[in-house]
């Protein structure tokens, strides 16, 4: 007898199913498809904190693969049944993603074109995410309302003023919700613009003219993976985080600057977190190792290596390497790791303020080596304020400088480690200091590629990744 096929439910671990009888349904949207999806941690951490309300059903829903109608993972439903929508959006990327789901599910794309009752295929729609904290206005015509912060200390009242509700009427809940802090209602203000530059706004009577970010600050437990599932990027990987923003501030990147202040979960934190795994998962993802206090990580490796679990990260701050961590990298049998020097030379890691010198990344890499790594990866980024041929030159340089480091303990156990230079176009993000710099351009990026590639070409076991320079733009 054939065997009915495996669903997506059923290679879940910590899925949330409830009966949507008296219940208030709410959909979390990530809009790209599942495997993607499920990927990203604040989504669900959202998840398990909708659902902690016993009046409310939250079930996710995400990009269809095959352009058919949204729905539900957990009961098929179509998303236009559900009378709030959350949207989870964490990458620019994703913005055409959104579009296509809303029209893929028949919902009204406009904010101002939808009836005055959330319900009935007209729902409220509510965004969240790092892309909206940096710049929500690309989006702002399309959603009822953004919030502003962390979901742990802003979550809870928002769903609580939707429960008090004595119906689904759009404004008299934007009305009530819109004058508390983290809480930005779009249609309530009105820019003006004179001949193409800002000219100043109005708010509606009663309405804060500044939207205040409301930030957590502490923890008990670390946020972490609320369902495992083998069909994801991380397959059966349990992530937890050691805290959010960094307090490096390179100069270029968002998130140190959009989640400010910067926030380090302490040892205690992050441990709790890591004890929410399932007992046969032993496989640890730690989500921002590049800003996490050493101390911190040094308590949370030895826990590591008591409970034999292994280790994964995205990148390894250069300077930020322990013991403990050496030792629990070895453990781990990791054959792949990454750093990030960023710029190519140490002139230009000054002017992002990067932090880390040629001694750091030399010194990385040899500990990186030595722990089994057979996979080095260096992510550069090309295109940066002020940057120029020399600085390509160096950046040559110090990728031979760290293959000839590395190369010496290759030789001596017997097998040479690959090193895979991962090259990414400067783009220029809001809120940081460099979001007025200019974009490179793609011609004048090809050429930069072209430059570094025929240098690397001369170096054995060196392998090159390029991110489209049309991509970027």
């Amino acid at each position: 007898m054939k065997q009915p096929p495996v669903s997506l439910l059923d290679k879940e671990r910590g899925t949330i199913i409830k009966k949507w009888t008296g219940l208030l349904p709410v959909a979390i949207v990530f809009p790209n498809v599942y495997r993607l999806a499920m990927s990203n941690l604040g989504m669900q951490i959202v998840y398990r904190l909708a659902n902690e309300f016993p009046e409310i059903v939250c079930e996710r829903v995400f990009l269809p693969e095959d352009d058919g109608v949204p729905k539900s993972v957990e009961s098929g439903r179509l998303l236009s049944e559900f009378p709030v929508v959350l949207c989870a959006l964490s990458f620019e990327q994703d913005y055409e993603n959104f579009v296509k789901l809303f029209l893929l599910a028949g919902i009204e794309l406009f904010a101002a074109k939808r009836k005055a009752v959330f319900a009935g295929g007209e729902p409220l729609v509510v965004g969240g995410g790092v892309a909206t904290f940096i710049n929500p206005e690309p989006l702002a015509d399309f959603f009822d309302l953004f919030l502003v912060g962390d979901a742990e200390v802003l979550l809870a009242d928002f769903l609580q003023a939707l429960l008090s509700l004595d119906s689904f009427d759009r404004t008299v809940f934007l009305n009530s919700i819109a004058a508390l802090d983290g809480h930005y209602v779009p249609s309530f203000y009105r820019y003006k613009w004179q001949g193409g530059r800002f000219a100043g706004f109005k708010v509606r009577t009663g309405i804060p003219p500044k939207v205040k970010k409301r930030v957590c600050h502490h923890m008990e437990v670390s946020g972490h993976s609320e369902i495992l599932t083998s069909e994801t990027e991380f397959s059966g990987m349990f992530i937890a985080e050691l805290g959010r923003g960094c307090s490096r501030g390179c100069r270029f990147c968002a998130a140190g600057f959009v989640y400010r202040p910067p926030r380090r979960w302490d040892a205690a934190a992050i441990i709790n977190g890591i004890k929410k795994r399932p007992v046969s998962c032993q496989k640890v993802g730690l989500l921002g190792m590049e800003m996490t206090d050493p101390a911190a990580l040094s308590k949370v490796s030895d826990y590591l290596l008591s409970q034999s679990c292994v280790l994964s990260f995205s990148s390894l701050r250069a300077d930020a390497i322990t013991p403990e961590l050496v030792a629990l990298l070895k453990q781990s049998r990791l054959k792949t790791a990454a750093i990030a020097p960023d710029g190519g030379s140490e002139r230009l890691r000054r002017v992002i303020n990067k932090g880390l010198t040629t001694a750091h990344l030399l010194a990385a890499a040899r500990v990186l080596v030595e722990a089994g790594v057979v996979n080095l990866k260096l992510y550069f980024m090309i295109g940066l304020p002020s940057e120029t041929d020399e600085d390509l030159d160096e950046l040559v340089g110090l990728v031979t400088e760290i293959k000839e480091t590395i190369d010496v303990i290759g030789k001596a156990r017997g097998r040479l480690s690959t090193i895979i230079v991962s090259l990414n176009s400067f783009v220029p993000k809001g809120v940081t200091p460099f979001q007025y710099a200019p974009f490179a351009g793609v011609p004048a990026l090809k050429k930069k590629i072209k430059r570094i590639s025929r240098a690397l070409k001369k170096i054995s076991n060196v392998r090159l990744n390029v991110d489209k320079p049309e991509n970027a733009f």
